[in-house]
């Protein structure tokens, strides 16, 4: 008999039970050009106002603040939709209410949700990058993909630690990787709509 012991990072967890989803995203991003051009970045950023619409709530929820420290400083939406305006582009239209907004809170799954969102900031390190070549910066178009001040391996350690300090029962862990597989077939099912 084998007994398996858990990594006592939830984060790591997270980041194992998500590999596959999270390769999906990355290369269905990278496959349709997204940077090669405004036109592709444009397509991108839809799919971020998107997923950002739907998660802004879970960045305004007292009892996420409480746990994770800072939370209310590291919403994006404002940044997207300042991004939009940069370009000249509308908000994409949608009928569909944001995903979070008036919905009755399960703090596991939100902690899953926000480990997606905020994991996302590790990866604008390399998309910064490739704005750059056509044109873009963190003052101009791609403010959401701006580092934070401390740099992002640092904001992220910060996140991090305050996800794995949080104390859930054995029986409602499950929920956070549910949660966070959810928020990559949400993004998932954006780019498909928006991107492919």
């Amino acid at each position: 008999m084998t007994l398996t012991i858990l990594d006592p990072s939830r984060a790591r967890r997270l980041k194992a039970m998500t590999h596959h989803s999270h390769d999906g995203v990355d290369r269905s991003i990278m496959e349709a050009a997204s940077f090669d051009d405004v036109a592709g970045y444009a397509r991108f950023l839809a799919v971020q106002y998107l997923f950002h619409r739907d998660i802004a709530a879970l960045y305004d929820a007292p009892v996420l603040q409480a746990l994770l420290p800072g939370l209310a400083q590291r919403k994006r939406l404002a940044l997207v939709e300042a991004d939009l305006a940069d370009l000249d582009l509308h908000q994409p239209e949608t009928v569909q209410a944001p995903l979070f907004a008036g919905a009755a809170l399960d703090v596991p799954t939100a902690l899953g949700w926000l480990y997606v969102a905020e994991g996302s900031n590790m990866g604008a390190a390399l998309l910064r990058k490739e704005v750059a070549k056509i044109g873009l910066s963190d003052s101009f178009g791609a403010r959401h993909l701006a580092p934070a001040p401390e740099g992002p391996a640092a904001h992220w350690r910060a996140f991090t630690a305050a996800l794995d300090a949080v104390e859930i029962t054995e029986a409602d862990e499950p929920r956070t990787g549910q949660g966070a597989n959810a928020a990559f077939l949400r993004v998932q099912t954006l780019i498909d709509g928006h991107i492919d």
